[in-house]
Parts: C-alpha cells; sequence; structure tokens
C-alpha cells in the first residue's frame, strides 16, 4: 500500500522497518508537522525484535532472563517497558492536536477507542481497565500505547499484537504491570490472523474517527 492522502491525512506503509530508523522518521516528520510543512500522517509499522523504554521506566523491568540479542532502546515517550517485533502492527500518528482537541488524556483514549474498534472487526472484544493505558482483551493486555508531544504534534502512539512471538514479553515487566498477561488477536481467536487485513482496518478507521474529528475538516 503506497501513501494515500484523505482529507488532509496521509496514511503510510512502511512494512518492515528497524526501530531506530522509524524513530528518525517519526522526528523528522514531527518538526515538518510542527512547521507547518507536511499534512497530519498515519505510519504504519512492524519492527525487528526491540525492547524500548520510556523517559521514566524502571530498568527493573528489563528482566535479566530477557533474550540478551534483542536490542534494547531508551525513548522520549511517556509509559515504561515494552516489546516490539515481527507479528506486532505498530502505529505513529503525527498530528496536530490543535485541529482536534489540546488535550493528552482525549488524544490517549481516542488511541484506544480505535483499538477497540479495529478488535471489533475481528470479532474481538476489547476493553480498557480503569486506571491503566492500552487494551485488553479479559485481564490480558493485546495493545500498548505511549506518546510524546511537542508544541502539541503527537509521535510514537500505539501497538497491536496480532500475531508476535509472545515468549519476547516473558523478559520484561510489560508496561511496568506484574499482574496481567499479554495477548494477541491469533491467540484469542486461535486462527491465523492477516496483518494486511488489520493494516487495512486501521488505516479505514483511522481516518474515518480523525477526519471526523478534525475541526478544519
Amino acid at each position: 500500500m503506497g501513501p494515500k492522502e484523505t482529507q488532509k491525512i496521509l496514511i503510510q506503509d512502511l512494512g518492515f522497518k528497524k526501530y531506530k530508523s522509524a524513530l528518525s522518521l517519526q522526528e523528522k516528520l514531527q518538526k515538518q508537522r510542527i512547521a507547518g510543512n507536511t499534512p497530519d500522517t498515519l505510519l504504519l509499522v512492524e519492527h525487528e525484535p526491540v525492547y524500548t523504554l520510556g523517559k521514566n521506566a524502571n530498568r527493573n523491568h528489563l528482566l535479566q532472563s530477557r533474550d540478551k540479542s534483542v536490542e534494547v532502546h531508551n525513548i522520549e515517550r511517556g509509559g515504561d517497558v515494552t516489546f516490539h517485533g515481527p507479528g506486532q502492527l505498530v502505529g505513529y500518528p503525527i498530528l496536530d492536536l490543535t485541529n482536534y482537541k489540546k488535550s493528552v488524556s482525549w488524544y490517549m483514549r481516542t488511541l484506544e477507542e480505535l483499538t477497540i474498534r479495529v478488535l471489533k472487526e475481528f470479532d474481538i472484544e476489547g476493553n480498557r481497565i480503569k486506571g491503566l493505558t492500552g487494551v485488553w482483551v479479559e485481564n490480558k493486555k493485546i495493545a500498548a500505547q505511549g506518546v510524546r508531544i511537542s508544541r502539541w504534534v503527537t509521535m510514537h502512539g500505539f501497538s497491536i499484537n496480532v500475531c508476535p512471538q509472545l515468549s519476547y514479553y516473558d523478559g520484561i515487566i510489560p508496561c511496568g504491570i506484574f499482574n496481567y498477561d499479554v495477548t494477541s488477536m491469533e491467540e484469542c481467536l486461535n486462527k491465523k490472523i492477516s496483518i494486511k487485513k488489520v493494516k487495512n482496518s486501521i488505516s479505514e478507521i483511522f481516518l474515518e474517527m480523525f477526519t471526523s474529528r478534525n475541526k478544519n475538516g
């Protein structure tokens, strides 16, 4: 899927891209968006196995028993430690929230709503847990979130476990939460899930949700 523009939002499928490369692209696009030189953009990507620690992360949540061949990156987003890897779809919205609502909590809840709606299309019931960020199926986390906002322009974003190797999560305390397990769409449905279909679903629902909430749209 190449870049496509609808209602001033560009969706770009990066396919499989190294974490640091995608991070550099995000940083570049965020600066361009702040300057008004690029439209609102959603990047969709899968990464090689990597653990990332947010700016307030507890490094003890990165366990000594983890696979030491997996790279670790310290990054400037909210949240604790998380995993990215093949089979997990990551969305990086670069949005100017002044066109929507200048509220971090509104934005985080909207990303959760996006994930819940995507899961529903695959007959999976996602839900929120009070006081926690992300989306859950029963008591297992299926989607994580962490953002960084500069001059009301967002970067980083959300991830949905489609069919990743869940054993990678054994090396961390995901998001610093001890008493909940992690799951995936494939595990919930006990069948293969098409990454392409999930990408298409995310793209359609993201455009529908955010174009309808764009004050300038």
